[in-house]
């Protein structure tokens, strides 16, 4: 059974907690990196499919038959065509999150979901489309370029704006490299560069600045901290972007 609310101006789609198993649990940093990033996966208990959900949509996590941590929101990654699995890049900053990274194939999630605004794009056939954001936030973009590329005839340009704060940090550097085979564009900014990084240095808004992409006929969508994205969302207003094609999946 589900229903309809809204939290905090955050559009749910809720259901009543269902289980899921963990299929696999990859670190996806170095061991040098400060910061552990761990990619989980996880699947139906009886191989059924998963639910349906739209590009950048998130669900509720939680540790069946445990009150203390919480559960948490966290961004599907994988696309609405991808229908064995929900994918995840979870850091570990916080109880839940640390449990994540630690838990163990085979092991069940208790899960509400899939719910939120998502990044529907469907609306938007044959525009330009410009995915932007930092750190983990690139988890929900994956989702939409995952879409995207299932349904590459449908859309224009398409670039990806990615920031991390060294390369340590840097996450799925081999899809994104892989990603021009299906013409997309990637942009990667470091907060911190090094003596042979010949990429931008600083803030993934500055990039954007830099190469001032055309806003007409163009979707922006944004994941990432509060100031990553106000920030990036008034250089994409200073380009000329509509602010009803600036989207958000919260």
């Amino acid at each position: 059974m589900w229903n309809q609310s809204t939290h905090q101006g955050v559009y749910l789609q809720q259901s009543f907690p269902y289980r899921m198993q963990v299929k696999e649990n990859v670190r996806m940093t170095g061991s040098a990196c400060d910061d552990v990033v761990v990619q989980l996966k996880l699947g139906p208990v009886l191989g059924e499919d998963v639910r349906p959900l739209k590009a950048g949509q998130f669900v509720r996590i939680g540790i069946p038959g445990v009150k203390t941590p919480a559960p948490g929101y966290f961004p599907v990654a994988t696309s609405p065509c991808e229908l064995d699995r929900y994918e995840f890049y979870i850091k570990d900053a916080g109880s839940l999150s640390k449990y994540l990274c630690d838990i163990e194939a085979g092991a069940e999630l208790e899960i509400e979901g899939p719910m939120g605004k998502g990044f529907d794009i469907t609306a938007y056939k044959g525009s330009d489309i410009y995915l932007i954001g930092v750190g983990t936030g690139i988890a929900p973009l994956r989702s939409v370029w995952r879409y995207i590329i299932a349904h590459r005839e449908d859309y224009g340009h398409v670039s990806i704006y990615a920031g991390f704060r060294t390369s340590m940090h840097c996450l799925l550097t081999d899809e994104l490299d892989h990603l021009a085979e299906h013409n997309v564009e990637v942009s990667i900014t470091l907060e911190m560069g090094h003596e042979s990084w010949d990429g931008p240095i600083g803030y993934v808004q500055q990039a954007l600045k830099s190469d001032a992409p055309d806003g007409n006929n163009a979707v922006a969508c944004l994941a990432g901290m509060s100031a990553m994205v106000d920030a990036c969302t008034e250089t994409l207003q200073n380009l000329g972007f509509n602010d009803s094609r600036i989207l958000l999946n919260r």
